[in-house]
């Protein structure tokens, strides 16, 4: 097919399509964005363009294969242009499905921080509910270094007199060694 050029004339951006006008003379073919470069700029009245002519079914001509002069062709074609581009729907798409992602781990984390922070206060407040005294007993030990577990060394600090294993006072024992969330 041959190359022809032409000029905008008419472009109706809400509906996606307008009018060439050829530089040789002749009617104004159709042109529907899908046939546009994709390189982000939006079609303007009397732009210069380069494109190829196809006849539909109705024996209607539209331009295919647009160009932009002096720029190189878009490398995102579609093998049949007289389908219509799913370009623009993709980013839809796509944006949101980034969304629900985001929505998603950030509601995930909330959950989490929530855990976190209610196991905190009650820590704190000493609501939390001791480890069965079956598995551990007050025995003098008062330092982290002689626990083998966050469980045990929160026992002892609840449960045990002079403990010497919350040094930020914050109701968490050990929180280097074992008790780190």
């Amino acid at each position: 097919m041959a190359r022809i050029e032409g000029k905008l004339a008419k472009w109706n951006d809400d509906r996606g399509f307008g009018f060439i006008e050829p530089t040789q003379g002749g009617d104004e073919v159709f042109v529907h964005i899908s046939a546009l470069p994709r390189d982000g700029r939006r079609p303007t009245n009397g732009e210069t363009l380069l494109f190829e002519v196809q006849t539909d079914a109705q024996g209607r001509k539209r331009a295919v294969s647009v160009e932009r002069p002096g720029r190189s062709a878009s490398p995102v074609r579609d093998a049949r242009p007289s389908a219509p581009s799913r370009g623009p729907e993709r980013q839809g798409s796509n944006l949101f499905t980034y969304l629900i992602l985001i929505a998603t781990l950030g509601l995930g984390g909330y959950l989490i921080y929530g855990q976190i922070n209610q196991r905190l206060v009650q820590r704190i407040n000493g609501t939390a509910s001791p480890a069965p005294s079956a598995n551990f007993r007050c025995d003098g030990r008062q330092h982290c270094s002689q626990m083998t577990s966050c469980d045990e060394a929160t026992f002892f600090i609840e449960n045990c007199p002079d403990t010497k294993m919350d040094g930020d006072h914050d109701g968490v024992p050990c929180e280097e060694q074992w008790c780190s969330f």
